[in-house]
């Protein structure tokens, strides 16, 4: 197999960097560039580097990694996966409207109602299950969708390819966080969709040592805009955790594959545990979210776990438990928390790459403690 179109992801993944630094020294691991300066021949020469703002060869080799692995014409990588999200509605002005379905990262809603109360955007929310009713909720002043899917925290699948066809017949962009599934499990692109974000600290990154984000745009009219307003802003990834992203591309494959061995175990042990009320989990991947049955004492059951680590996370090796309500989604109010699932008994875990029965082990144990 020659033709590196037709390259298996992991072989992509596992070659990523490799043969960009042929013509100087060989390396197989990409170098780390530190310069922010780049000295040209004369006035009007470069060599494509003028200033790390614009672009910076070891987030070249990072970028051009990320649009592959998304099936993209363009990647961005960002200093967070706020940023990543900022940079996406620097596409939109006011008066604009934005569709958002109704599950979604607690950050994201802050942003939104920032946007709205001081920067005049329109919000909508969708449920994310019917068409006719998203249908319905565009109009003339409607200019995307934004979706999560599997939904955080409570698990929610969104069909991308139906949603991406009443939204192409409305000429509506529609923009997946892929944070939780990856390109390993679904390509949002593929499917239709015209922007991909990643938190990219996340499932890319995976070992809980980088802050980091990702845009890909499957058109070039977006790529060219998204790479301007990011010019224009500055919010670029820095060039060492550049070089650690990419390092830690290699091995998603594998960790990917073992999170999600990890977490369809310890569904099946949640399930069956008489301390958990009820399990959500969408099938594939490695987060989980389950709520604890009456009785069951959270702040017993956090302080049991020793294996498990109580922290505001998710996606990487280490296993990491969260409660949303008092965590990633404390910002919004306990009525809008309520309605959306999110009760303070709701616990989301991050399932790691430890081995499966001694997570399980944890889990059990501690359900025990707190239950008592």
């Amino acid at each position: 197999m020659t033709n590196k179109q037709t390259l298996h992801i992991e072989t992509l993944l596992a070659q990523a960097g490799n043969r960009t630094d042929d013509e100087k020294t060989g390396a197989i691991s990409a170098p780390i560039y530190l310069s922010t300066a780049y000295r040209h021949a004369g006035l009007g020469q470069s060599t494509g580097f003028d200033y790390p703002r614009e672009a910076q060869p070891t987030r070249c080799v990072l970028e051009a990694t990320l649009a592959k692995l998304e099936e993209g014409v363009a990647a961005f990588a960002l200093s967070s996966g706020m940023a990543a999200i900022q940079l996406v509605f620097t596409l939109f002005k006011s008066g604009d409207k934005i569709i958002v379905s109704d599950d979604l990262y607690g950050g994201s809603y802050r942003f939104f109602d920032l946007l709205h109360d001081h920067y005049q955007l329109d919000f909508a929310v969708w449920d994310g299950q019917d068409q006719a009713a998203l249908a319905q909720l565009i109009d003339a002043k409607t200019v995307a969708l934004w979706l999560e899917t599997p939904s955080n925290p409570t698990m929610k699948v969104i069909d991308i390819a139906a949603t991406a066809v009443t939204t192409h017949a409305h000429h509506i962009k529609l923009i997946v966080d892929n944070t939780f599934y990856t390109p390993l499990i679904q390509k949002p692109l593929t499917l239709g969709a015209d922007i991909v974000v990643h938190s990219a600290t996340k499932y890319l990154a995976g070992h809980n040592d980088i802050l980091a984000g990702a845009v890909i745009a499957k058109q070039q009219t977006d790529a060219d805009q998204l790479e301007f307003n990011l010019v224009t802003t500055g919010a670029v990834l820095d060039p060492f955790d550049a070089w650690l992203l990419l390092r830690s591309l290699k091995t998603l494959p594998l960790r990917m594959w073992q999170h999600e061995a990890n977490a369809k175990v310890l569904v099946q042990a949640l399930q069956s545990n008489p301390h958990v009320d009820k399990v959500l989990y969408p099938g594939r991947g490695g987060m989980i979210s389950f709520y604890l049955a009456d009785g069951v004492d959270v702040d017993k059951f956090l302080q049991a776990l020793t294996v498990i680590s109580f922290a505001e996370s998710l996606g990487g090796v280490e296993s990491l438990v969260t409660v949303p309500a008092v965590q990633t989604h404390a910002d919004l109010s306990e009525a809008a928390r309520a309605a959306k699932g999110i009760t303070p008994n709701l616990l989301r875990l991050s399932t790691g790459i430890e081995a499966a029965v001694d997570l399980q082990a944890d889990l059990t144990q501690a359900l025990t403690k707190a239950a008592q």
